[in-house]
């Protein structure tokens, strides 16, 4: 009787490193999908975050370039943008330079402490005024990061 005990616990052994690594396999694949799962959620809320930043930067140069066009204190009844205007604007307590060209003015903003930017370009045709506004994430055109997004108002 000895001997066959012997041989079922010879067989037996080693099942339960078996089940062991399996079982600890089986988990660290779960973990790592989660890890990997929360890396990319991470990632995508970060672009999100971006495109926001990019989006208001635009949105807020465009207000302050109709509030130039529309409600010049300065010299009321005449747009900061009309070809021979030298009036100064300035948005976000920071004077702008505008290049104003024959149709079309153009100026950059930069907003502080994150470094978001704006393009805006103001087209006047007779009454008719188009603003473009591209709001950028980073000023940084050289960034791989960096997020466009753009807003036109015609009025």
């Amino acid at each position: 009787m000895k001997l066959i005990y012997r041989q079922k616990k010879m067989g037996e052994r080693g099942i339960a490193i078996y089940i062991a690594v399996t079982i600890t396999a089986a988990l660290v694949l779960i973990s790592l999908s989660i890890i990997n799962i929360a890396l990319k959620q991470i990632s995508i809320s970060g672009v999100g975050r971006d495109s926001q930043n990019a989006f208001y930067a635009a949105d807020s140069a465009a207000e302050c370039a109709i509030f130039w066009d529309v409600r010049n204190q300065i010299t009321p009844g005449v747009s900061a943008f009309d070809p021979l205007s030298v009036i100064p604007i300035e948005c976000n307590n920071t004077s702008i330079i505008v290049t104003r060209l024959v149709a079309t003015s153009t100026f950059t903003m930069t907003f502080t402490p994150d470094l978001h930017c704006a393009k805006v370009t103001v087209a006047k045709l007779g009454s008719a005024t188009k603003i473009e506004s591209r709001g950028y994430n980073t000023c940084d055109t050289t960034s791989n990061r960096r997020l466009e997004r753009a807003v036109q108002v015609n009025y």
